[in-house]
């Protein structure tokens, strides 16, 4: 008994029943169920509301600039001295106590010429509380992500 090929033709109608079965399916049955899981607190997350009222004003703000420039200080080489601006060119709460700060910073090497560098740092408010000594204490912040400096730390 041999076997003979499905002719070209029915391959080509076979493949179009599969795909509109496929986008049905699709269409029907997968996208409703995503819809419900947005549309779910599944995702939800409420922020704090001494976090909310402490970066309405801006002060959040304030403390992940310092925090940045900070860690920026532990991280540096030694043999280079660093001169922080005294407020960032651009900074952005994203949210859920994490900030995007992006500033200028002065470095000048021991043998070698000042550098101005732009750095954008991220960072994380991992406190409970938001009282001036808890926001000022380096051990509530993590730095998620530091770029710009690469060549000085």
């Amino acid at each position: 008994m041999s076997k003979q090929a499905m002719p070209k033709k029915y391959k080509f109608i076979l493949f179009i029943v599969g795909l509109i079965a496929l986008i049905a399916f699709q269409v029907k049955i997968v996208m409703p169920l995503v819809y419900d899981v947005i549309a779910s607190d599944l995702f939800l997350k409420e922020d704090d509301p001494e976090a909310v009222e402490a970066s309405a004003d801006g002060r959040m703000l304030g403390y992940a600039f310092d925090q940045c420039n900070l860690y920026i200080a532990d991280e540096v080489d030694s043999h280079i001295s660093v001169s922080y601006a005294s407020k960032p060119v651009n900074a952005w709460d994203i949210g859920n106590t994490q900030y995007v700060i992006n500033a200028d910073i002065d470095l000048l090497p021991e043998n070698g010429a000042n550098v101005t560098a732009r750095y954008v740092c991220r960072i994380k408010y991992t406190g409970d509380e938001f009282e001036p000594t808890a926001l000022s204490d380096k051990d509530n912040w993590s730095v998620n992500g530091l770029s710009g400096l690469d060549d000085y730390l």
